[in-house]
């Protein structure tokens, strides 16, 4: 039952505008934060051995098939780093890239987070849909985050035993 009883038509507004507050919101925070916490290494960015750098991602989801239909924030926004490719070959340009799978697989993971609070003013049947809808949007964009995070790790480390300042 939830806390607050509306008319379903102030329900599903609510629920519409409380998302786009949201994810808009969160998304200005992650783009504040100086990149140079995201090119830091946090253990909870790490890929763990069993994502093989990304390759997992790939074979249990075929992440490589529906990337590309994703919508980049950016282009809402109109401001950070578009990842629909990469700004350049060289070592920085790769650790850029990473840092900003990073910023993106935050802003995704702290977009979920509110899909708890649409129990207050939604029938509980509602709120449960909230919570998959938070998990449906955001999910599939964190595994691409990984995935192209693997794959970008997985060259750096090559070049940097090469000992290369870049890639070709």
């Amino acid at each position: 039952m939830p806390l607050v009883n509306l008319p379903h038509l102030w329900v599903v507004l609510i629920d519409i505008f409380a998302w786009a507050f949201f994810h808009l919101g969160i998304s200005v925070i992650c783009l504040k934060l100086p990149q140079s916490y995201f090119l830091q290494d946090k253990a909870w960015f790490r890929l763990g051995a069993w994502e093989q750098s990304g390759k997992r991602w790939q074979r249990l989801f075929f992440v490589k098939r529906w990337k590309g239909r994703l919508i980049d924030g950016t282009s809402i926004l109109r401001r950070g780093y578009a990842k629909k490719s990469l700004h350049g070959t060289r070592l920085c340009d790769l650790n850029e890239f990473a840092a900003e799978t990073k910023r993106a697989e935050l802003t995704h993971w702290l977009s979920m987070a509110p899909a708890p609070l649409f129990f207050l003013w939604n029938p509980v049947w509602a709120g449960w849909i909230m919570v998959l809808y938070a998990g449906a949007f955001n999910l599939p964009i964190i595994m691409v985050q990984r995935y192209n995070r693997g794959r970008i790790d997985a060259i750096t480390l090559a070049t940097n035993k090469k000992g290369a300042g870049s890639f070709t």
